[in-house]
């Protein structure tokens, strides 16, 4: 069952340190963008993921093509994809050894889900981290 319980997402929120952003935008105007600052105002490190933007650069942080290419850990992958792609975005996260996957508003995918808590990540869909970091009124993670 993906996450639900303010606790639940509290606890997910606060034990991670690393976020690959997959379908990152350089555009100021669209959601990804805003929610990388945010996360990185937040403390978190925020690695982009998009192949139609690799080598570029967004809020400082150098875009990657895929997860596979980034080489460092990675807590949690907060997916900026339609439901039907978000299940690519979860076999990578999968495949790169992630310990949660964030499917963002609207983004509802039952089957990937499975498959993530199946090989062990956690799980939540359909909401917004910066939004529940706000909501659940967190403390930066730099400072914890």
């Amino acid at each position: 069952m993906p996450l639900a319980a303010d606790q639940d997402i509290a606890d997910l929120l606060n034990e991670t340190r690393t976020i690959a952003l997959i379908g990152i935008s350089d555009r100021p105007d669209r959601p990804s963008y805003g929610v990388m600052k945010t996360l990185q105002d937040h403390g978190y490190r925020v690695l982009p993921v998009n192949p139609q933007i690799a080598g570029e650069h967004v809020h400082g942080e150098f875009v990657w093509a895929s997860l596979s290419d980034i080489g460092v850990p990675i807590d949690m992958v907060d997916i900026f994809r339609r439901s039907e792609a978000a299940g690519e975005a979860v076999d990578d996260a999968i495949a790169a050894g992630a310990k949660a996957v964030w499917m963002q508003l609207a983004v509802v995918n039952e089957a990937a889900a499975a498959r993530a808590e199946a090989a062990g990540l956690k799980v939540v869909m359909d909401r917004c981290p910066a939004i529940e970091i706000r909501r659940l009124r967190l403390d930066p993670v730099a400072s914890q």
